[in-house]
């Protein structure tokens, strides 16, 4: 499977069950990165997104995912399903919020980064993407 996140500095996901950004650009940029494949989110999050053919929505999505599909995860920890994960899409800012759930996987040994770049959000000034792939 494929997940995307979104972090601050501090690798924070979400605190007190809330996320951390609700930048529409960077819900455009995920839908276009995802186009032609299906987008598995749980009911958290498909409140941030809407209604989209592409969107599949189910609270045990990260159990349900074939190889295939791409999985957004907000609130859930996604340690558990590290040796199913093929490919890790972060997106993060320069901000440090406070968090209760961290982005836990260290992308140092299993891990190669295949692409970086940055956009402009629109309640983040610079949003950095990395595409990590498993090695």
């Amino acid at each position: 499977m494929k997940i995307i996140v979104c972090i601050d500095n501090g690798n924070g996901m979400a605190f007190n069950h809330r996320r951390q950004s609700q930048d529409r650009k960077l819900r455009e940029r995920i839908l276009q990165i995802t186009n032609g494949s299906k987008l598995l989110m749980n009911n958290y999050s498909h409140k941030l997104f809407g209604d989209n053919p592409q969107i599949q929505v189910n609270d045990k999505f990260l159990e349900n995912s074939n190889k295939d599909d791409f999985c957004f995860v907000e609130d859930v920890d996604i340690t558990p399903y590290e040796d199913r994960i093929d490919q890790i899409i972060i997106y993060k800012w320069t901000r440090s919020y406070p968090s209760d759930l961290k982005f836990n996987i260290s992308l140092d040994k299993c891990w190669k980064q295949v692409s970086k770049d940055e956009f402009q959000g629109t309640s983040h000034e610079k949003i950095t993407e990395e595409i990590y792939k498993r090695i």
